[in-house]
This record gives C-alpha cells, structure tokens and sequence, in this order.
C-alpha cells in the first residue's frame, strides 16, 4: 500500500474539541475521495493517513488535499515495520535506500518525529542511524541546512512511514465547523474571493446572485454559476440562490431620488438575502466589501446598508485592497471568470453620481413610499434553486 500522510496546525491547538476537527477532516477526504477505489482515511495520532494500493491514484489525491481545508502539508509515503521492543532498523534502512530518488543528489538529511514516544531510540538517535546508513551505501554526504533531498520519517505503533517530499496545503479549518453563512455573489472579481475566505474560516457557504433579468440578458448568471462550481470544489456542495432583481430595482427607480437608489438596491438586497438566510438556517451574511472601493462601500453607506438586517454581516475583504483581491483571484482561479463581460445587475438604472453618504433618516422616510414587504415577497417568491455536488 502507497499512503499519503496529512497534518494540520489550526487543529491540533483545538484542545478537548481536536478529535470533531480531526473527524470533519475525515469525513470530507472519504466524501472528496468516494469516487476512488480501495482508499481507506484514518485518523492517527497527530495525523490523518490516506492508504490507496495504486500508486498512480497519487495524482489525483494530491490534487484533493491541495483543496481540503485544514491540512497544513500533506507527503507521499511509505511504510516498513518495526517493533516497539527492538532497536532495530534494517528493514526501515533497506526500504528508504530502495526508493530514495534516482534523479541526481549530492546531499540530504534526516528528519524523524515520533508520534510513538515509545520506540526505544530518540528522534535524533534515528537520524543519525539511517543517515550514517545512507552515507554508507549511497556516497553521498549530510547537509543538515540546504540539502538536495530530505527524508522525513514517522514512527508510529509498528510501522514508520518515510517521505521525500512534503508538499503545503490551503490551511485554514475543515469545511463545515463554522456553521452556515450566505454570500452575495454579484460576479465580480471581489464576491468569489470573499466566499473562498469563509470556506476556508470552516463555513459552509450557501450563494445567492441577483439579477438584472428580464432587462439585461443571462451572461451574469452563466459566471456566478461558473464560480459557484469552481468553489464547490472546496466545500463539495453548494446551493445557489438567483433572484430576479431588474422589476425591483424599477420600482425603487420610480419612487425614490436618482442620490440614493444605490443604497436602496443595497438595502433591498439583504432583506431578500436575510429571508433566504434564515430558510437555511444560516447565521451571517458574507460581501465581498472592500472599504472605499466603490459608492456602496463608503463607511456611512456601509453603515446605513448594515442597519437593515439583523444578522451579522461579514466582509472578509473589508481592509484589502484591489491589487491584494485580484492576487487571491488569480490563486484560486475565479479571475478569467470573474473579469468575462456581462451586465449585473448592479450596473442597472445606476445614477452617474451616487450618495456616498446617505444619511439614515432620509433612506427610512423614502422606503415608507416603496412597497418593501411586497418587494421582499415577489424577489423570494421569483426565486430559483440550483445544487451543486463534488465530485461531479
């Protein structure tokens, strides 16, 4: 069997909590990996172990814990018995002489941790045991700062796994430990990077995209739908709310001042949004916010904006700036979709010099002229679903 060894940072310091972390880890890897055949995840002391009996099914787990929240790196390894009574190591030294790598190296080192405290040599006994070893019969010689190669090794109850590569993972905290949220997706480059941070927080996100149909055409919602599958790849399911938003935005057109439709489109939003939150038993809406960026995200408008819901309003991207989000875009591949033309709906009956500060007071006293109760039941009630799942 060929194993892949996973470790993880944010977890361990999770206290009496760790082993429900460690279990969401778990339970996602079997869900991500299902499709995969003879794979068996386990939780082991300090690690998860992904064991698989075909080696070229590396790639394609490789490829899954690159986008599996909560591991920190992750190695491709093998594994050799060994006795918890017996110093001895030959069968772990012929192993690692056998398949350390045949592309050209001058030096290396050891690196052992124990998770099994209590095998009879130390850490750095075995280090300098399989190292002397390797000298030995490989001529090549110890480099403990910059070596071309390293053996990483791991001794746990009977076995010890070794390694020469350790690759980084995303980080963060396993899908589904930080409750529900829902996240305007609007489309741009900023909505997608937003909800990418709260997946990573452990936040199970539900998306809702507003519209501009029957005035504009699809194009917007062909993009959100695109992002939507791109980050359903990091959270394996998703549900995808689209609202038709042009005829409200038409009636807030005829009844309120051309200053501050911007912030009653806004406002508008997050009652429909709040209304869909609670259906799913979500705890906070998510923007992609960025302070100052554009009209609505003025610090009095944002404020304003905020007072309309009673949930909580997280805006991850809240103090970055646009060369920062684009950065982030471009890592986790929404940018090409995001910067496609289309027509959003924010871009609908949008006046040439919006508020950017609207004040309270005078956004209450022009709503009392708009039918908001009606607005709120014809945008959930004009409502689509859509559910998507990963693997596809």
């Amino acid at each position: 069997m060929f194993h892949a060894l996973v470790h993880y940072h944010e977890v361990a310091l999770k206290g009496r909590n760790r082993k429900f972390f460690e279990q969401r880890m778990v339970h996602h890897l079997r869900s991500a990996l299902k499709n995969l055949k003879a794979i068996q995840v386990e939780a082991l002391p300090g690690r998860i172990r992904i064991s698989f009996p075909e080696e070229h099914l590396w790639q394609r787990i490789q490829e899954t814990l690159t986008r599996t929240f909560g591991v920190t790196n992750f190695s491709f390894a093998r594994s050799a018995p060994i006795s918890l009574t017996s110093s001895d190591l030959t069968t772990l030294k012929d192993a690692i002489q056998r398949d350390i790598p045949s592309h050209p190296f001058k030096t290396f080192r050891v690196v052992t941790k124990r998770a099994e405290k209590r095998f009879p040599m130390t850490s750095m006994d075995i280090d300098r045991e399989i190292g002397a070893h390797l000298c030995e019969q490989t001529g090549k010689r110890v480099d403990l700062t910059q070596p071309d190669v390293t053996v990483y090794i791991e001794v746990l109850k009977n076995e010890a796994y070794y390694a020469f590569n350790k690759e980084s993972g995303p980080g963060g905290l396993p899908v589904g430990t930080g409750g529900k949220v829902l996240c305007l997706m609007s489309g741009g480059i900023d909505s997608p990077v937003a909800a990418y941070r709260m997946i990573k927080r452990g936040c199970r996100v539900v998306f809702v995209h507003f519209h501009g149909r029957p005035y504009l055409s699809r194009a917007s919602e062909e993009k959100v739908r695109d992002l939507v599958t791109l980050l359903t790849s990091y959270q394996l399911s998703s549900t995808l709310y689209l609202v038709p938003f042009g005829e409200i935005q038409q009636q807030i057109v005829l009844g309120a001042p051309a200053p501050i439709r911007v912030v009653l489109y806004r406002r508008m939003m997050m009652r429909i949004a709040e209304e869909l939150a609670r259906q799913e038993e979500a705890w906070a809406l998510v923007t992609g916010d960025s302070l100052g960026q554009v009209a609505s995200q003025t610090p009095g408008n944002i404020q304003v904006v905020s007072e309309v819901t009673a949930l909580p309003i997280l805006r991850p991207l809240i103090g970055m700036d646009k060369i920062e989000i684009t950065a982030q875009a471009q890592a986790i591949q929404s940018f090409e979709t995001s910067i496609e033309p289309d027509q959003d709906c924010c871009t609908l009956f949008v006046p040439p010099h919006p508020n950017t500060r609207a004040r309270l007071s005078d956004i209450l006293k022009v709503e009392e002229g708009l039918d908001i109760v009606g607005m709120l039941k014809q945008g959930i009630e004009q409502v689509d679903c859509v559910n998507y799942a990963f693997p596809y």
